[in-house]
């Protein structure tokens, strides 16, 4: 015994469980049949998905973010600031592709709320442009939504609506303003023709078809109108384009790619994103702008009312006083008062402009709608320092709340900052406005020492001086506020967005993503393989069943005795019937084996055989039967005793009754004479069971079976004793005392692994001795010793009661049945 055999005994005997790897395989090489068919099935299975699922393509584009400088700002003015920069440019677009707010504008350009649908091979199938009909709906109008409706060509003037309603009530949807409504349909078919052209008004669909002239049409050719609800459109579309910095570029460049099963669908949203994303933000770009073209025309018309009224007053004085003129001097005079009380409203502008800032500061949380300090005239280099790093802290923590959520670490980072920013220019502004309270002052001294200088003037003098400042001061403001306004206008004209589209999207082939067919079959493959082989494995995990003559060397140290193979016949006497057959070899083998058990020991008299098994079913019987019959043909007078008294079967091949027996003989009915019958086979008696007893244990055990036995010894040269199952019953433990040789049948395929503990726990208590297997019913290729592998068989439950084995043998005339055929052929033991 080698090893690893002495191992697995080893294991069995102590309870433990090991695992027979080659075994496994063994098993899982004899199912080819079913692992290939269980591939095949997969692979169908594959090829079924794969040719009924929707190519998806992926298309993509690129887009770039540049940060120019905002055209207002120039060496000497500037209306307005480029804060952020373009990393903050980047993460607002990235976020506001992913709005919902972006989606519905791009959705709703290119109504894709709308589909064209075509009866395809396995489903309606999207064709978007490629109709030769065009639905141009009426948004005033409710549509019907989730429910295609057909449009079927007639004619080139003429179309025909075709549906079929189940109820008289559905749901629409009005698109200018989104809202949904029950509307009421006819119920059942619905036909109706209409011309090309025309607008058209239907309970369910509003609007006008066109037919297109370029293509050549069919006559019943039939398309599919079916609108979908405008927020789950939106909503799929919103998480569908994806957009991250283009790998190998600057993080200026934006890639977006969109998957579908359109690629003309798929060209059309990312142009339309890209082309809504720039028009937003040139749009955005160009607010301030347009916010001060609107004050400076505020301010020019009421400037304009003021020098209108100011020109007045100087026409109507000068007619009055008849005063157009003054002196040199005095025109110099007034020339300085003009330029003082211009800088006087200059530091005024400068001076509300930090009280409204400081207001602000003090009052708002948003600080990036904060105007640029030199728009006024402010270039104090600490406010234009300050004023810029604060809008930049506001941009920032802006971007990031689309990115984290409230609370974040990030944001009591940057509230931090912004926080020491804003005191640190809240001092400056204290600071420069003081400096500008000077200067206030000073060009005040300065306009009174001028005044006083013209207050010894005639008072028409004094009065003309006046309204001629006046005037030029509003004069002046005019000017500048033209100047500012053909500035601004000029700009705005000019101005291009910061968004430039690098690739626009387009169909030029490939882009094919899914379904992943090669994918698909690798992963029928594994399925097909790996489901039957951990079934495979279960049924091994879970089966007990001895299916080779090396499981019982390997389980058990009692000896094999022989090997009697499967042999189909109608009957249990094949040895006498088919003397030449294999298994009736395979008997006389067993027989001269027993000769060299036999001849160990000195036994006065005829020789005993005790045949048993673990449970019924396995053989016992058509062994008793034949091993009997190869010593009487071998010249040996042989009687067969049936002791099996709770099952008698052995009687039935000999066309003998049952009526009397071995139990009539023990309860004194009847002599051993009366029980005993010749059979039609030279030197070959047997007795029979007899009728079943209520006691069938106390009559082995009696002194009756001793004397029995003690006088078959004397008159016969071989008795086969046909006991009860070992694994059932203790009869045949208790026989065992009769017996110089014991055979214990093991059928393959058959037999419980679990038996084999109870026989070995006996053989190594003593309780029997002499003791042999049989394999009954083995098959050559399911012999591990060859190299076949194992057999296969399960589910045989114990339980005493034996059926008719000879059976196996027997040639009813009836074929297997389907189940049992298709079992047999994927590799299933019966």
């Amino acid at each position: 015994m080698d090893i690893n055999g002495k191992d697995k005994m080893d294991d069995l005997e102590s309870g433990r469980l090991s695992f027979d790897f080659r075994g496994f395989l063994f098993k899982a090489l004899i199912l080819w049949k079913l692992i290939l068919l269980c591939i095949g099935f997969a692979l169908v299975i594959a090829y079924l998905i794969n040719v009924r699922k929707q190519n998806i393509y992926r298309l993509d584009s690129l887009i770039s973010v540049e940060n120019d400088q905002n055209p207002f700002f120039t060496a000497n003015t500037s209306i307005s600031f480029n804060w952020g920069g373009v990393s903050g440019k980047v993460g607002k677009i990235i976020t506001t592709v992913k709005t919902r707010t972006h989606n519905q504008l791009v959705v709703d350009s290119l109504q894709f709320y709308m589909q064209y649908l075509v009866e395809g091979k396995y489903r309606k199938v999207d064709v978007y442009k490629d109709t030769p009909f065009r639905f141009e709906l009426d948004k005033s109008g409710p549509q019907i939504l989730n429910r295609p409706v057909g449009i079927r060509y007639v004619n080139d003037s003429i179309f025909e609506v075709f549906t079929n309603f189940e109820s008289n009530v559905a749901s629409g949807q009005v698109y200018s303003d989104k809202s949904r409504r029950r509307i009421s349909v006819p119920t059942g078919s619905f036909t109706k023709r209409l011309k090309y052209g025309d607008p058209f008004t239907l309970p369910f669909l509003k609007g006008t078809m066109h037919l297109r002239s370029s293509r050549k049409v069919i006559p019943g050719t039939e398309i599919y109108l079916n609108f979908s609800n405008f927020d789950r459109v939106v909503n799929r579309y919103k998480g569908a384009v994806k957009i991250a910095p283009f790998s190998g570029a600057s993080s200026a460049v934006l890639r977006m790619q969109l998957s579908g099963t359109n690629k003309a669908k798929i060209v059309d949203y990312l142009n339309a994103t890209a082309s809504i994303l720039s028009k937003t933000e040139l749009k955005s770009k160009n607010l301030y702008a347009t916010n001060t073209i609107k004050f400076i025309d505020s301010s020019l018309s009421a400037v304009d009312r003021s020098l209108k009224d100011l020109n007045d007053e100087m026409n109507d004085f000068r007619k009055l006083n008849k005063v157009f003129n003054v002196g040199e001097e005095i025109t110099q005079i007034s020339a300085e008062l003009r330029r003082l009380d211009l800088a006087k409203e200059n530091e005024k502008s400068k001076l509300d402009y930090l009280n409204n800032l400081e207001s602000y500061l003090n009052t708002k949380n948003d600080y990036t709608n904060i105007a640029a300090p030199t728009s006024v005239g402010i270039d104090e280099g600490n406010i234009l320092s300050g004023v810029s790093k604060i809008i930049g802290l506001s941009i920032e923590r802006q971007n990031l709340e689309y990115t984290a959520q409230e609370g974040n670490i990030l944001f009591k980072d940057l509230d931090r900052q912004i926080e020491s920013e804003k005191q640190v220019l809240l001092e400056t502004i204290n600071s420069t406005k003081q400096t500008i309270g000077i200067r206030l002052s000073t060009i005040n001294r300065n306009i009174a020492s001028l005044e006083g200088e013209l207050s010894n003037l005639p008072e028409e003098e004094q009065e003309y001086l006046k309204i001629q400042r006046k005037l030029s001061i509003s004069q002046e403001a005019y000017n500048v506020y033209i100047a500012k306004r053909s500035e601004a206008a000029i700009v705005k004209a000019a101005n291009i967005s910061d968004i430039t589209v690098i690739d626009a999207a387009k169909d030029i082939g490939g882009g094919l993503i899914g379904p992943n067919k090669t994918l698909n079959y690798m992963m029928a493959l594994m399925v097909g393989f790996f489901v039957p082989m951990f079934f495979i494995f279960v049924i091994f995990l879970l089966d007990q069943t001895i299916h080779g003559s090396d499981e019982i060397v390997q389980l058990s140290r009692i000896p094999l005795l022989g090997l009697v193979g499967k042999y189909k016949y109608r009957n249990n006497l094949v040895v006498f019937e088919k003397p030449k057959a294999a298994v009736s070899e395979s008997f006389r083998a067993i027989r001269s084996s027993l000769q060299f058990i036999y001849k160990k020991q000195e036994i006065a008299g005829g020789q005993t055989l005790m045949i048993t098994s673990s449970v019924s079913g396995e053989g016992k019987t058509f062994c008793s039967i034949n091993i009997a019959t190869v010593y009487a043909l071998s010249g040996k007078k042989t009687i067969l005793l049936g002791l099996d008294l709770r099952k008698p079967k052995i009687f039935g091949d000999f066309d003998i009754t049952n009526d009397i027996g071995v139990v009539n003989y023990m309860i004194n009915d009847n002599t051993l004479e009366e029980v005993t019958f010749e059979t039609h086979i030279e030197n070959l008696s047997i007795v029979p069971s007899g009728p079943i007893p209520p006691n069938p244990s106390e009559l082995l055990m009696s002194e009756r079976m001793s004397e029995l036995i003690t006088r078959l010894r004397g008159e016969y040269d071989m008795i086969v004793l046909d006991t009860p199952p070992l694994g059932l019953v203790t009869d045949a433990l208790e026989l065992s005392q009769y017996a110089d040789a014991t055979i214990f049948v093991i059928r393959l395929d058959y037999t419980k692994k679990g038996m084999l503990q109870l026989i070995n726990a006996k053989y190594n208590a003593g309780e029997v001795k002499n003791i042999s297997f049989v394999l009954n019913f083995y098959k050559h290729k399911t012999n591990h010793n060859y190299g076949y592998g194992y057999g296969y068989g399960y589910g045989y439950g114990y339980g005493y009661g034996y059926g008719t084995y000879g059976n196996a043998y027997h040639d009813d005339g009836k074929g297997p049945s389907v189940l049992k055929r298709i079992k047999k052929y994927l590799g299933f033991k019966n």
